[in-house]
């Protein structure tokens, strides 16, 4: 696992305040209707977990950085929540029934996790991989993404993370539009919970701050408004195990 996927522990707060949470359709659709053991991997501060779990699921967390680790006890009292990673599940062999991962996947060496993940899912078991993506079809978000990098996490027709064989079955899209309230002061701490931004000279931090604000300030979907209705769509990626 990079350096970059384990930036997120310094805004382990910040992270779990400005984050969207995933629609419950999108969650329903990855994991049906039958209550299930569910292992959230790479669970950063149990934000799908929380949906899961108010589905009706039982949820297992699994997740590297303590300090998203111990946001995600806070907001899944009585869940297992668990050190570990993807490419080193500790959990026994076949011991869940589905495996989530939300806005994770894409840090992870497929190599070495596609196999965990086969063994502790049950015989024909479900993996599901779920992104959040803003919406730019909307000016003012492509506006935003303009400054801070755009999302093109699984908003393709295929799977763009290499073959899922031998496995798991061929991977099917769902897709899921939802709008998330976000006050305009705050859409600086989108970037400020990046991994990118984490990571980045303080200079380079200077200039997404300066520019969002110059943008809140001056476009006219933003400019005087408290809030705003940041849209979003929700890309699930679900398959069997093989």
């Amino acid at each position: 696992m990079t350096t970059s996927a384990l930036s997120f522990g310094a805004a382990a707060r910040l992270y779990d305040s400005i984050r969207p949470t995933y629609p419950v359709a999108a969650a329903s659709w990855a994991l049906g209707e039958e209550p299930a053991r569910v292992l959230d991997l790479g669970a950063g501060t149990g934000l799908l977990g929380a949906v899961v779990r108010e589905a009706g699921h039982e949820v297992i967390a699994v997740e590297p950085d303590e300090q998203m680790r111990a946001v995600a006890a806070e907001r899944l009292p009585g869940a297992r929540v668990l050190a570990g990673s993807a490419e080193e599940i500790p959990l026994a062999d076949g011991s869940v029934d589905v495996v989530v991962v939300g806005q994770a996947y894409h840090w992870f060496t497929p190599e070495a996790a596609l196999p965990e993940i086969h063994r502790v899912l049950r015989a024909g078991g479900v993996f599901a991989a779920l992104w959040n993506v803003r919406d730019d079809r909307t000016p003012w978000v492509a506006g935003l993404s303009g400054i801070i990098g755009a999302e093109g996490y699984g908003l393709e027709s295929a799977w763009q993370y290499g073959p899922v064989a031998p496995w798991f079955t061929e991977p099917e899209l769902g897709l899921t539009e939802h709008a998330v309230t976000v006050p305009t002061d705050r859409l600086v701490d989108l970037v400020r919970s990046r991994s990118t931004y984490l990571t980045a000279e303080a200079g380079e931090q200077a200039r997404w701050e300066r520019e969002i604000a110059e943008l809140v300030a001056t476009d006219p979907a933003l400019a005087g408004r408290e809030r705003v209705e940041m849209p979003y769509r929700t890309c699930v990626y679900r398959m069997r195990r093989a």
